[in-house]
């Protein structure tokens, strides 16, 4: 006679472990680009090659500090304002009716910022706009150093060439501290977008802080880092 407690019993238990571990896989593979996408974000692929410096960040150390402290007269060269960091944000005002709408913008800002997003989610309930508490509405994502100068580097020379009936940055889109936000209005301006592929166009916010102490000290930084503001 079988052991009630072994036997059948034992490897029926593991099997329902084993299975429920199969079962996290298929979603993936029915979600085909948007998982992929969203997990290869935050794989080794995208890891930073050691010893590597982005472009800009070299620009800044032998054009731009340079050309910051002629400008502001700077006794110590540890006052020049750097680029700290820059946060994209990512609204998905569709998601009430349809939650798996953020998962796509997820991946898509995935694809866009190299590194995998945070889901945002409502704080509170509101009836007017359909939105419950803890429901997803969007993304964002915080770039930092080598990612953060990358993104930089894509965002000024291919991203807002290619935006339609562009005329130059708004000067005074900074907030008495030295951090400057921007708005775009379509993705799809970023070249690691498929258009073809992309089921909405979505729009986002880019918010670029700095060390600055003030707005002239940003605004100078961000000029000699070649944002094209409106005169």
């Amino acid at each position: 006679m079988a052991d009630p407690k072994g036997g059948k019993g034992a490897p029926a238990k593991g099997g329902a472990k084993g299975a429920g571990k199969d079962s996290k896989a298929v979603p993936t593979e029915k979600i085909g680009r948007v998982a992929l996408s969203y997990q290869t974000a935050s794989s080794d692929s995208l890891a930073v090659p050691e010893g590597y410096v982005p472009r800009l960040r070299n620009h800044y150390d032998e054009v731009v500090r340079q050309k910051m402290i002629e400008e502001f007269n700077y006794k110590n060269p540890l006052e020049v304002p750097v680029i700290d960091k820059i946060v994209l944000n990512m609204g998905v005002g569709e998601a009430v009716n349809d939650t798996k709408k953020v998962t796509l913008a997820a991946a898509d800002l995935a694809l866009i910022a190299g590194q995998r997003p945070v889901i945002t989610r409502a704080r509170n309930a509101i009836s007017t706009f359909k939105v419950r508490e803890n429901m997803p509405i969007g993304c964002k994502v915080t770039l930092r150093k080598v990612r953060m100068y990358e993104f930089l580097d894509r965002l000024i020379t291919i991203a807002l060439p290619r935006v339609r009936d562009f005329r130059g940055l708004n000067a005074r889109s900074f907030d008495g501290r030295g951090n400057f936000a921007m708005g775009i209005k379509e993705h799809i301006v970023f070249p690691e977008i498929n258009y073809d592929k992309v089921d909405s166009i979505l729009g986002m916010d880019v918010i670029v802080c700095t060390t600055a102490k003030t707005d002239d000290e940003a605004r100078a930084l961000l000029r000699a880092f070649n944002f094209p503001f409106r005169q």
